[in-house]
């Protein structure tokens, strides 16, 4: 004896109505999972950049000093000319022995601020990075302050302006 056919067609119906449930309700977790993996990488994303580049992602002030530092130069100036990517040409400036030249910038998302500036001293030149957000987001904290001592005999880093380090030579 067989399986009545009614019998049979009804049971495909119902296998086909429960597969059909099944893959549903497949599709939907998988739809879930996709997105909660989504935002967690995004989330995770953020919180990298907030944790070890803060600079980078929200743009932070800093101010940016340099000072002519030397002991004896009344009859010849310091001549400092500086320019960036932001602000494009920020003009020179003939700085007298005690006299500086300041700004304050705010660093990009993308963190390529960038201000070069040349100083010239009599035969003496030289062109340096008075501030590079990789170098200095770090180094410039907490005070957020990057001050330039040029000397006689080089150019001087600090962020406080009382611990002076040689950071480079005029050669």
């Amino acid at each position: 004896m067989g399986i009545p056919v009614k019998a049979l067609i009804a049971l495909e119906l119902r296998w086909l109505s429960l597969k059909k449930r099944v893959q549903h309700h497949y599709l939907a977790n998988m739809k879930i999972s996709t997105r909660f993996l989504l935002m967690f990488f995004v989330a995770l994303g953020i919180i990298f950049m907030c944790v070890y580049q803060p600079a980078h992602l929200f743009g932070m002030e800093f101010e940016v000093r340099v000072i002519n530092g030397f002991s004896n130069n009344s009859s010849l100036p310091l001549v400092i000319w500086c320019i960036s990517q932001q602000d494009g040409d920020m003009g020179g400036r003939a700085l007298q022995e005690g006299d500086d030249f300041g700004w304050r910038l705010k660093t990009n998302i993308w963190g390529n601020s960038h201000y070069l500036c040349t100083m010239k001293w009599d035969a003496k030149r030289r062109s340096f990075e008075a501030f590079k957000v990789p170098r200095d987001s770090q180094r410039c904290a907490p005070l957020n302050k990057c001050s330039w001592l040029v000397k006689e005999d080089g150019f001087y880093f600090s962020s406080d302006e009382v611990n002076w380090k040689k950071d480079f030579s005029w050669y």
